[in-house]
């Protein structure tokens, strides 16, 4: 079947040329015979246009059709084929796309030079189809498309159907850039396209000042052209809106030139507003991206400026790690008190660094001042006390540098008592501020203080019973016990007190002190029972002085002492048990007889000896004396070491085993004598009671070891 397209004025009609007759496409069986053939003319559409036609042809299911719209003055004539009008009052020509029931598509006035003068037949549309293209459902494949002429007096345009391209070029001329990019990643036009679509929109949105939508997009648009990336990070950076795009900067697939990088970074250094992004930008990016100084460089002059934050602090120590500058990193983490400062000191082994420089133990102590006196005392060996203690002492920061003084000595002493030795004085002043409790096992301790300096300290802050103890050391005894008895008022630890101090003369100062003090003499006469004698105590006292519950006291006295004696003669009825017992066993055992090794049987001990431990040589004298036991001795004297069965020779043999030649035995006591009056006047006793003139027998390696 064929098609034929007639246009006439402002009328328009369809025929379909058909060799038989059947139904028309819209229902009409209106039939022309074609004359002198078998073929028939089918009207199958129609209808009335409100403009003149100049041209119409086929475009797939629809009509091109070409429109001259008349004047006003014109539309109630004919249409007229007269000279061409010279009053310059017509409109532009239009392209109308319409379907068979004349509903209109689109429609597109045209450029034409001196349209102004033309008539409707001065204009003519020329088709030109393709004659291998598919015009199903008005789509041709690419190159298939026909052709239209449009032909004026003095213009020609020639018109195609509009393809992916032309569409996608039509959206982006419309500022349609979504469309525009769905429809290239759609596959509606070259892939090329997709770059110059991407850095359109991006300009489009620079332009409309849209830079974090712009910033959002580029991931999408740039995909891995890392030579795109870079122009678009450098241009963000030359428009001062760099930080929108840093979030979405790769880091691999592409990876950009490490310069990108850096310029991203010193970017984010420059407003407090984005410090917050630079920190976490730095720990997520690999540091083999970009080279830490530049960005060092850019942040340091801001160190003691109103610009510097804690946040961009804390991204400059982590700047410094990356670029191996861990003391720097050290000092700005114990500036910000980062809990992870102690691991990191002992990660890159920076107790060097704690030491040198002031600022870093008070900021670690403010931090944590238990973890920081652990790491100080473990490591004194490097870091001096003297140099911990001039930090705290000389800080400017404003904290209870004191209060750590005092935590980092104390433990110091726990360690080891002499490592601080030089500042005990001022160790006995911190524990009287920060903790009392702790001072009298310090002064029990420690020799390195100071008395009248520690005293003073203690009478200033009423340390009654600190001021005791160092009155006692002091020698002034009853001072301290005055104090005992009038500050503390507490007997027993007066009593206590004068006990510890062995001297008779406290307790007389004792009772003088306390019969001024009615109650304190009821509260004497019960702790001194096994001290004083409570009837002296009783003599003493003053008539007609008022001892309150002096009954019941004396009551208990009385109690307490029957008590006492009675624990006293069970522990001397077992002495006396235990003594007899004794004596008896050893009566027994000195009744035995003493065996004297021969020779023989000494040199075949040493045999034996010989061979079971022969890493050991000792000299045959020696050996003597170990073969002895509790009834058996040596063959040898313990002196001389010669065997002791020597013809005409006296032999004296112990209890305890040691047997001696008498002349050797009373040569070693003579000489015990001489020693022993060096040290004594003449004629006085020696120890056993005996006049220094008379001899007695004594075993001379026994006595020697007792004395």
């Amino acid at each position: 079947m064929a098609v034929l397209v007639i246009g006439w004025g402002t009328s328009v009609k369809i025929a379909a040329i058909r060799t038989d007759l059947s139904q028309g496409l819209n229902g009409i069986q209106r039939t022309i015979v074609a004359v002198g053939s078998e073929k028939y003319v089918d009207i199958v559409g129609s209808f009335q246009t409100s403009y003149h036609i100049s041209g119409i042809a086929p475009f797939g299911d629809l009509l091109v059709v070409l429109a001259y719209i008349p004047d006003e003055d014109e539309k109630e004539k004919k249409f007229s084929a007269s000279v061409t009008s010279r009053q310059g009052t017509a409109q532009r020509p239009e392209i109308h796309l319409v379907s068979w029931k004349n509903d209109e598509v689109t429609t597109d006035a045209l450029p034409i030079h001196g349209y102004e003068h033309y008539k409707a037949k001065d204009y003519a549309l020329a088709h030109a189809p393709f004659s291998g293209s598919s015009n199903a459902g008005g789509q041709w494949a690419a190159g298939d498309e026909p052709l239209y002429y449009i032909v004026s007096p003095k213009d020609i345009v020639v018109a195609k159907p509009r393809d992916a391209e032309d569409h996608i070029a039509w959206l982006l001329q419309h500022d349609c850039h979504e469309k525009a990019l769905a429809a290239v990643e759609a596959g509606q036009g070259r892939t090329e396209l997709l770059d110059e679509v991407g850095s359109r929109y991006l300009d489009h949105l620079i332009i409309e000042r849209k830079y974090a939508e712009a910033a959002q997009r580029c991931p999408k648009l740039l995909r891995g052209s890392p030579s795109a990336w870079e122009r678009w990070v450098f241009h963000f950076a030359h428009l001062r809106q760099l930080p929108v795009l840093v979030p979405y900067i790769p880091t691999e697939n592409p990876q950009l030139s490490d310069t990108a990088y850096e310029v991203a970074l010193v970017a984010l250094t420059t407003n407090p507003s984005f410090h917050e992004l630079l920190l976490t930008t730095v720990k997520n990016w690999p540091p083999a991206l970009y080279s830490a100084s530049p960005v060092i460089s850019a942040i340091e002059p801001q160190l003691n400026s109103s610009s510097m934050t804690d946040t961009l602090k804390e991204a400059l120590a982590e700047l410094y790690v990356i670029n191996s500058q861990y003391e720097k990193a050290l000092s700005l983490y114990a500036e910000l008190l980062k809990p992870e400062v102690f691991e990191f000191i002992e990660k890159y082994n920076l107790h060097d660094s704690v030491r040198d420089k002031v600022p870093n133990v008070v900021n670690l102590m403010i931090l944590d001042s238990k973890r920081t006196v652990h790491l100080l005392i473990q490591h004194r060996d490097i870091i001096p006390t003297y140099e911990v203690v001039d930090q705290l002492l000389h800080t400017d920061r404003n904290c209870d540098k004191r209060y750590f003084l005092h935590l980092y000595l104390h433990a110091l002493f726990e360690i080891d008592i002499h490592a601080g030795k030089e500042f005990h004085d001022m160790q006995v002043e911190l524990y009287a501020d920060y903790e009392p409790r702790m001072l009298l096992p310090f002064l029990r301790t420690s020799q390195h203080y100071r008395l009248d300096k520690a005293y003073e300290i203690f009478a200033q802050r009423e340390l009654v019973r600190e001021q005791v103890f160092v009155l006692g050391r002091m020698g002034n005894a009853k001072e301290a016990l005055s104090t005992i008895i009038n500050k503390l008022e507490n007997i027993e630890e007066a009593v206590e007190f004068v006990m510890d101090q062995h001297d008779d003369e406290l307790w007389e100062e004792l009772i003088r002190q306390c019969l001024q003090k009615p109650e304190m003499v009821g509260m004497l006469l019960e702790h001194t029972v096994g001290n004083l004698d409570p009837l002296y105590i009783v003599s003493l006292v003053p008539d007609g002085l008022e001892i309150p519950r002096l009954r019941d006291r004396l009551v208990k006295i009385v109690t307490d002492y029957r008590t006492e004696t009675s624990l006293r003669n069970g522990c001397n009825d077992i002495l006396k048990a235990d003594c007899v017992n004794l004596l008896v066993k050893y009566y027994h055992e000195a009744r035995r007889g003493v065996y004297m090794a021969s020779m023989n049987e000494e040199v075949h001990g040493n045999r034996v000896d010989d061979g079971s431990s022969r890493a050991s040589e000792r000299s045959s004298s020696v050996r003597a004396l170990d073969i002895k036991s509790r009834t058996r001795c040596g063959a040898r004297c313990c002196l001389c070491f010669d065997p002791l069965p020597i013809q005409d020779i006296s032999i004296i043999v112990f209890y305890c085993c040691h047997a001696y030649h008498l002349s050797c035995l009373e040569g070693g006591l003579d000489l015990m004598r001489s020693n022993s009056n060096q040290d004594s006047d003449n004629g006085s006793d020696d120890e056993d009671g005996s006049p220094s003139g008379e001899s007695r027998m004594r075993c001379v390696l026994c006595t020697t070891a007792a004395a």
